[in-house]
């Protein structure tokens, strides 16, 4: 094992998978010559070339479209999106091609197309730079949606996602990029739909999204003190979502929390409190509780922004409500 951030497993996976196999091309805004905003594909222009690693125009449509003929040729584009935010501009190329194409033409063609791209929740960027909707996207059959909250599945699912044969939506937060943690040295893959259980415990789960699972990381060990015993579910991907292991913890603890920070309302939460309600409802000791972002614009100022993200705090009164 080695001790490496979150970024610069996302860099070691793009150079690996790129001498792995010569069918791997990157694209994106700003990724060659100056090596990506965040420095993510550091190094990548200089031992790669030009021929696969492009600097692309300013239009998120054709960065989506260009990726989609790439494919369709035998290439596995790795396609940068700058900011979620932008997703909307290659709407047309994303949501109604890309996951369509090989069901389209009955499994003849694939399309292995991973796109990353960040969010920027909590930080005061404005509205239109710190969305975070992935529910949008759990919406649109055949598009997978994975979201690494640590430096050893931001390596792992990538290189599942890049190996694959389906499209891929590959979300990253800034806040995760310093993030340092153990990766192994030999060569892995983290299967999608398998979550992951951060920590077990026996009076409620949280079913922690991204950028909240240090939040209740937190919360839990406070809770621990105060005699409430806390699991924590990360799901790694949401589609495919393993309901299994959530559906098990929930039969196990009889409580749950959704935690993720988009807004409430149609959010990841309200889908999982769905799943659960279906399946195991019967085994509810409390009502399902979402701790997400109210259904307003991201504001701006920071004062604003402490009481619109969740926070620990949240996490806790809503778990001390519930198991009382």
């Amino acid at each position: 094992m080695k001790e490496i951030t979150y970024l610069q497993a996302i860099n070691d996976t793009l150079r690996e998978e790129m001498e792995r196999d010569k069918h791997v091309i990157l694209m994106g805004e700003d990724i060659a010559a100056f090596e990506g905003i965040y420095k993510a594909t550091k190094g990548l222009l200089k031992k790669f070339g030009s021929e696969r690693v492009r600097d692309t125009p300013i239009s998120e449509n054709a960065i989506i479209g260009a990726a989609i003929g790439a494919a369709l040729i035998g290439f596995r584009p790795v396609a940068e999106i700058m900011g979620m935010d932008f997703l909307n501009e290659c709407a047309d190329q994303l949501i109604n091609h890309l996951p369509k194409i090989h069901f389209m033409s009955g499994g003849k063609l694939k399309m292995p197309v991973t796109i990353r791209c960040h969010y920027g929740t909590g930080e005061n960027l404005g509205a239109q730079h710190t969305q975070f909707f992935p529910a949008f996207y759990m919406n649109i059959p055949g598009l997978n949606i994975a979201l690494p909250s640590t430096p050893y599945d931001a390596k792992g699912l990538l290189k599942t996602s890049i190996r694959g044969n389906n499209p891929t939506l590959f979300l990253e937060t800034p806040d995760f990029y310093n993030m340092k943690g153990p990766v192994p040295i030999e060569d892995y893959t983290v299967p999608f739909g398998e979550a992951r259980i951060v920590k077990d415990g026996d009076d409620v789960v949280i079913v922690a999204i991204s950028l909240t699972i240090p939040m209740a990381i937190s919360a839990a060990n406070k809770l621990q003190d105060m005699g409430i015993s806390v699991m924590i579910i990360d799901p790694r991907t949401l589609s495919p979502l393993d309901k299994g292991t959530i559906i098990k913890a929930v039969k196990k603890t009889g409580r749950i929390l959704i935690s993720s920070v988009d807004c409430k309302t149609g959010g990841v939460g309200a889908e999982i409190s769905a799943i659960v309600a279906e399946e195991a409802i019967d085994y509810l000791d409390a009502p399902v509780i979402r701790i997400a972002t109210p259904d307003i614009p991201s504001p701006f100022t920071h004062s604003l922004l402490d009481q619109y993200m969740p926070t620990e705090q949240k996490i806790i009164d809503a778990i001390k409500k519930m198991t009382t």
